[in-house]
């Protein structure tokens, strides 16, 4: 069976892991169970046989017991008891399970249950009002798009500039032979003159075709039917 007493002057005058010295005055508690915070004798959970703790689970209180008849058992060393929703509920089961145990117990671990409860209201609350959606930025990969879209423009103006001055060498007949450049923009400027010569083609064809037609009508004899003669000249032969 454990020794508190000799447990404590253990963890009190040698070594702790869970002890946490920020000023000299006080120390604090890293343990899980520790219903204070504070490292000392009345709220230390490994110097006490029989120890009492409330602790939150996913939206849910529990009420943590330790007794000295289950410290030969680890695995079952600590009581769990599932804690009504209902805060005044909560508070009696509390008193009922805590009937034997110090006040300071009782009292601090009545204080735990209502301080918890307070912040799972606020965090009901919290979760039904509206909040606007935050997400990360990465500059590197902001830079380095702005890079790619710059380099992209920069690129694109520069086929244009080429295709413009192709277009302008090939109206002027500046290439007697075709040599080493683009193909994407000589095609490009190929076609476009190929489109404007097809179309003085087809005018020059049209206009050709309206010329033969006029001279192939000219000299062409036809027969047609006799003028009917008007009332005027009718009246007219009467009179002779």
């Amino acid at each position: 069976m454990q020794h508190d007493q000799i447990i404590w002057e253990v963890i009190n005058n040698q070594f702790c892991s869970f002890k946490s010295k920020i000023e000299r005055e006080r120390t604090f508690c890293r343990n899980e169970h520790n219903v204070s915070g504070l490292c000392n004798r009345s709220s230390c959970p490994l110097a006490n046989s029989r120890y009492a703790t409330i602790r939150e689970h996913e939206g849910r209180v529990y009420l943590y017991l330790k007794t000295a008849e289950r410290a030969h058992s680890p695995k079952d060393l600590w009581e769990k008891v599932r804690l009504s929703r209902d805060y005044g509920k909560a508070i009696a089961q509390v008193d009922a399970h805590l009937q034997y145990f110090p006040k300071f117990l009782v009292h601090r671990n009545k204080q735990r249950l209502t301080k918890i409860h307070q912040y799972l209201i606020r965090m009901r609350k919290l979760a039904l009002k509206v909040k606007p959606k935050l997400s990360t930025v990465n500059k590197k990969v902001e830079r380095r798009e702005d890079r790619r879209e710059e380099k992209a423009v920069k690129a694109a103006r520069l086929e244009e500039s080429i295709e413009k001055e192709l277009l302008g060498r090939l109206k002027s007949g500046a290439y007697g032979d075709i040599y080493n450049f683009p193909e994407a923009a000589y095609d490009k400027a190929l076609t476009a003159k190929e489109g404007e010569y097809d179309d003085a083609e087809k005018d020059d064809l049209e206009r050709r075709e309206n010329e033969d037609e006029e001279m192939e009508d000219e000299g062409v004899v036809e027969f047609v039917e006799d003028f009917e003669e008007s009332d005027e000249e009718e009246g007219d032969v009467e009179e002779f």
